[in-house]
């Protein structure tokens, strides 16, 4: 695995229409639809495949047993089922939502995963229901989810609700869709999926590499206004130590200083800058490894039982642990990066360092400037440390017994979603101290030409609040977080291919 070492490209490309085939959907056009209303359509293919599904389904059951059509669940797996009524109790018995709803965003994007997914043919889900999943998605509905109740063996709580509000039983937080009629053997089939905890991993991923990329902007405009040596960026530093992540971070950065006047204060630098390309790439490796796990989990046939081949298998596809560790990798990554700017900051404030007045401050002695900016920074980074606990260290045993282990992966999707705030928080109080410091030391965008950094010193100077004097440094913080996403060039560098 490697990243591009040329700057980060977008993948977020506009989509007029994503299409459900069950091969080939994204995090980025899961995020088309579930955040720019791209629409959304079932690939004719695709619906004769689960149409397929379906009838092979119906068949193995007139002839053995098959798991939650004519059995029960859970511990109940060996009763055979009265078939009255069967997938409807199954459906109210497992909606059991608590605690807080999902956003709508993650809502409007479960519906396209989970549609993408039943697309993908093992389920023997009847083509009825992937059609009613299409057509909410294609207008805009959002279902009502609670995070309570996942543990990582199915989001099968939230989507029991989902099934209440397809099938008239629950209201719909936003617009709605036509009431289609679950069969009883469809209802297994549409709970048997951790959707809804994918569907939040996505979107939380593309925020998080959209964040990763601004650091090494933001990194780059500390290392002018700490007057950093560029040695630690050289190719042959980086081909002595040929970490993957690790090189490209490097020519990213070298990118972005290419051509500017620098002078370096300091024979070694501190850590912050220093150590930067080592620290930001097992975190970009760690970003790959959890959108690779995402292809697979946003295209896999993952229910339990499997219909594939014409046969029924029994398995444990259901189980989140890939998707769980991918998480919480990235949450360990992150914080590296994240404590390099914190330790900018601190930097930045520091006249030893940084050439500028103490606390980046102007005006009559005793003077703050910009020392809350490091309060700031470290508050959110205790923040993000908090989210960064493994979520697979948790275990459980359930069902008498019979389910005596869960990932944890939607603990894992909230916690990583709940770093995109903090992280957001660390690296705009880094760029206002990165601004300030070079305004202090008369730095102009064009005495840094012709060097990339120097446009991105220019757009961002622009849209901060000028002055070094105390006042209210709320505005400043709003107004970089604004910028950050001007400062990424895109979420995921693109990989070079074989």
């Amino acid at each position: 695995m490697s990243i591009d070492a040329a700057p980060p490209v977008t993948r977020r490309s506009l989509m007029s229409e994503v299409e459900l085939d069950g091969r080939s959907l994204t995090p980025e056009s899961v995020a088309a639809v579930a955040r720019r209303g791209s629409g959304v359509r079932l690939s004719p293919t695709a619906r004769r495949r689960v149409a397929r599904s379906a009838a092979a389904a119906e068949a193995a059951a007139r002839r053995r047993v098959v798991y939650g059509r004519n059995s029960g669940v859970g511990a109940n797996r060996d009763v055979t089922a009265d078939p009255t009524g069967h997938g409807r109790r199954l459906l109210d018995s497992h909606t059991a939502g608590a605690g807080e709803p999902y956003p709508a965003e993650v809502g409007r994007a479960a519906l396209v995963v989970r549609a993408n997914q039943l697309a993908a043919g093992g389920s023997g889900v009847s083509p009825a229901v992937v059609d009613a999943l299409t057509a909410a998605a294609r207008a805009g509905a959002v279902p009502v989810l609670h995070r309570g109740g996942g543990l990582g063996t199915g989001d099968l709580t939230a989507l029991a609700e989902l099934g209440q509000a397809l099938s008239g039983g629950a209201p719909w937080r936003d617009r709605g869709a036509p009431v289609v009629r679950l069969r009883d053997s469809d209802v297994l089939p549409l709970l048997s999926s951790n959707a809804v905890t994918t569907a939040e991993a996505a979107l939380a991923l593309l925020d998080l590499s959209e964040l990763l990329t601004a650091a090494e902007a933001v990194g780059a405009l500390s290392v002018v206004a700490l007057s950093g040596n560029t040695e630690a960026y050289d190719p042959r530093v980086h081909r002595a130590r040929p970490h993957p992540g690790q090189a490209e971070a490097a020519a990213r950065l070298r990118a972005l200083l290419a051509g500017a006047p620098l002078v370096p204060r300091r024979v070694q630098d501190p850590f912050g800058l220093r150590a930067l390309p080592q620290v930001h790439g097992p975190a970009w490796e760690a970003a790959h490894r959890l959108y690779d796990a995402l292809l697979i989990e946003l295209n896999a046939a993952a229910e339990n039982p499997l219909v594939i081949s014409g046969d029924v298998l029994h398995n444990g596809n259901w189980h989140a642990a890939p998707l769980a560790v991918a998480l919480d990798s990235l949450r360990l990554a992150l914080f590296g990066p994240a404590s390099l700017s914190a330790a900018r900051v601190t930097a930045l404030l520091d006249p030893e360092l940084s050439g500028a007045p103490a606390f980046l401050a102007q005006g009559p002695a005793g003077s703050s400037g910009a020392m809350t900016m490091e309060y700031v920074s470290q508050g959110a980074l205790s923040r993000l440390r908090q989210a960064a606990a493994p979520a697979v260290l948790g275990t459980v045993v359930l069902s008498q017994g019979v389910e005596d282990h869960a990932s944890f992966a939607p603990l894992a999707a909230e916690l990583t979603t709940g770093s995109v705030a903090p992280l957001r928080t660390v690296l705009a109080a880094e760029l206002v101290c990165a601004v300030r410091a070079m305004r202090l030391r008369e730095v102009t965008p064009e005495s840094l030409a012709p060097a990339p950094v120097g446009r991105l010193y220019a757009a961002v100077a622009a849209a901060l609040p000028e002055g070094a004097g105390d006042r209210p440094l709320t505005p400043d913080l709003a107004a970089a977080e604004r910028l950050l996403p001007r400062l990424a060039a895109g979420t995921i560098p693109a990989r070079r291919r074989p």
